[in-house]
């Protein structure tokens, strides 16, 4: 499927801010049989004094902003075209829950992909024994990792209600999880804290996702969001899956992976300091278009 995608991230402030240095993650990842990226254009306001790109360990791009004037607000526009490959091959069969613990301690790699950095607790992330018993009454111990995954963001899924409004982004899981409700991030915090209770390596997406509008009516600009999913470790032959616990559904050609991360704090899409005496307000807006629907307007206009 291919998309043009179209991405704005504003923060408006109470007043002047003298100095700022944020990290943005904010560019589609080229993923080889699974994304492509083409071109790809990021217009930053005002104009920074100092900007710097590079890949960050786990193999993300990000880049480095730096104000050294006042401003009162800053504004990220992304504009880029990517592929999603749909996926026919069948992966192997996914090694049994059982055999997981056994297959991680034969793993000895230590490359940003090695599932040893998806275990324990991270900066978002706590694995506890809440979450490991609501794992282990899911399914026995011979049932295969992926279906435990399955399985897990299925009742996440149907436990869940999705509340924009019962949480924020510094929301801890814990919290989502004892009210229940929350947003893709909350779902995707609980399920990967809940599988790592068990010992399943599991990590955060952070993406873009295809949103369709109700039969009869139109897109709506800025409708489609950024999105939150998890990663999983089924094992040496399998490898990596996705799954998307707001959905309740494996991640398809609707999902557009931007970076991977332990959590939300590797990945976050701007994060930083700045000088300022003030409040802020921050606002995003996304547009995931099929090209074939994008020319079809163009046609039309």
């Amino acid at each position: 499927m291919l998309y043009d995608i179209s991405l704005k991230v504003m923060y408006r402030y109470g007043g002047p801010v003298r100095t700022g240095r944020h990290l943005v993650h904010l560019w589609p990842l080229s993923l080889p049989g699974i994304q492509s990226v083409g071109e790809t254009r990021v217009d930053i306001t005002p104009e920074p004094a100092d900007r710097s790109g590079f890949k960050d360990f786990f193999g993300n791009w990000a880049s480095e902003i730096v104000f050294d004037t006042p401003h009162q607000r800053f504004e990220v526009k992304l504009s880029t075209r990517v592929e999603r490959h749909l996926i026919t091959s069948p992966r192997p069969a996914s090694i049994a829950f059982d055999k997981l613990a056994e297959a991680l301690g034969e793993t000895n790699s230590l490359a940003p992909n090695s599932p040893l950095h998806f275990l324990g607790t991270t900066p978002r992330v706590r694995p506890n024994l809440v979450l490991q018993d609501y794992v282990m009454d899911l399914a026995p111990p011979q049932a295969s990792t992926r279906d435990m995954v399955r399985l897990l963001g299925e009742r996440l899924n149907k436990d869940m209600t999705f509340d924009a409004s019962a949480t924020s982004v510094d929301t801890r899981h814990e919290d989502a999880f004892a009210s229940r409700r929350g947003v893709c991030q909350d779902f995707s915090h609980i399920m990967i804290a809940a599988l790592r209770s068990v010992g399943v390596p599991a990590g955060y997406v952070s993406g873009c996702l295809r949103t369709e509008p109700p039969p009869g009516k139109e897109r709506l600009e800025g409708a489609d969001a950024m999105h939150a999913w998890v990663r999983a470790w089924c094992g040496p032959e399998t490898g990596w899956i996705e799954y998307d616990p707001t959905n309740a559904c494996e991640v398809s050609t609707n999902h557009i992976v931007i970076a991977y991360g332990r959590d939300y704090s590797d990945v976050s899409p701007v994060k930083g300091v700045l000088r300022s005496a003030s409040g802020q307000a921050g606002s995003q807006a996304v547009d995931v278009v099929p090209v074939r629907e994008a020319e079809g307007a163009a046609d039309h206009g």
